[in-house]
């Protein structure tokens, strides 16, 4: 560790660095990530730290979660800044395995998830995306068999069908839900924000702002449909190209009528020039 976390890049040397932290009794952590790391990230790690002996924090750019015409090829990689991260952080192990190294020659098995990952959500805008995470998911737990795992509520939805899945295939692991990490204007932090420009990134923290006061105003019992319509409204009205605004059930993702629906969070997808901004907030 003097000289920065052990890595890792095919799943035999991952599996023989594991072997001394089991024999010794000691918890494992994993935080799954696309690298380009920010505070984020390291919120998320510092949380794992705090959970267990021993923390994994993987670095995969996952190409099944990418459609076509999306940004896998663009996608920041920035891994020197991220080892340098970790290593400060005091990560054990970096797992980095190539494409090939997690999708071999004849890679032929991929999950299909419902439930949440059909809610109507990201999953109309990237019909690929969530069959791609809970693949490479479950690879990263069946690889690393963490007592817990670490997820930012950023990105809700994916939060909400991993938690399903670990249940459903009855995988030995915790998940870990950590509060989003923001900008002081309330922006969340995401490795695309880099990719705005001055003026958009002025613009973004509207999202939150709309967010924030649309719970408010949930909280204090007016009309769900009549607050989503008019936070509509206001994101259009800045600039954004809004792919929706959504009131849901926490946990299911299904869709409310009212705040006796039970508990809530608001989801909002927009893009403003090219970069495509999420967020969420509970009421």
């Amino acid at each position: 560790m003097a000289n920065g976390p052990t890595v890792r890049r095919t799943v035999s040397a991952l599996r023989r660095s594991l072997v001394p932290f089991r024999k010794a009794g000691e918890r494992i952590a994993l935080v799954p990530t696309m690298g380009a790391l920010h505070r984020g990230h390291l919120a998320l790690v510092r949380e794992a730290r705090r959970r267990a002996r021993r923390v994994v924090v993987s670095i995969f750019v996952n190409p099944s979660q990418f459609a076509p015409h999306e940004d896998f090829g663009s996608y920041p990689r920035e891994y020197k800044k991220d080892i340098t991260a970790l290593t400060a952080a005091k990560v054990d192990l970096v797992w980095a395995p190539s494409a090939e190294a997690m999708y071999p020659h004849g890679f032929a098995t991929r999950i299909e998830p419902q439930g949440a990952a059909k809610a109507g959500l990201e999953d109309k805008f990237r019909p690929h995306f969530f069959g791609g995470v809970a693949t490479v998911v479950t690879k990263l737990f069946t690889q690393t068999a963490p007592y817990f795992a670490l997820f930012g509520e950023k990105d809700y939805q994916q939060l909400r069908v991993v938690t399903q899945m670990a249940k459903d295939l009855d995988l030995p692991v915790k998940i870990v839900g950590v509060p989003t990490v923001r900008e002081p204007d309330g922006l969340a932090l995401s490795s695309r924000n880099a990719y705005l420009s001055v003026q958009e990134r002025a613009t973004a923290p509207t999202l939150y702002r709309v967010l924030i006061a649309g719970a408010a105003r949930v909280k204090r019992g007016e009309p769900l449909e009549m607050v989503l319509e008019e936070a509509r409204a206001e994101i259009a009205h800045a600039g954004f190209g809004l792919d929706y605004l959504e009131a849901r059930h926490a946990l299911t993702l299904a869709p409310v009528a009212s705040r006796k629906d039970g508990p809530i969070r608001l989801l909002v997808a927009a893009k403003i020039g090219k970069t495509r901004l999420i967020d969420n907030v509970g009421v």
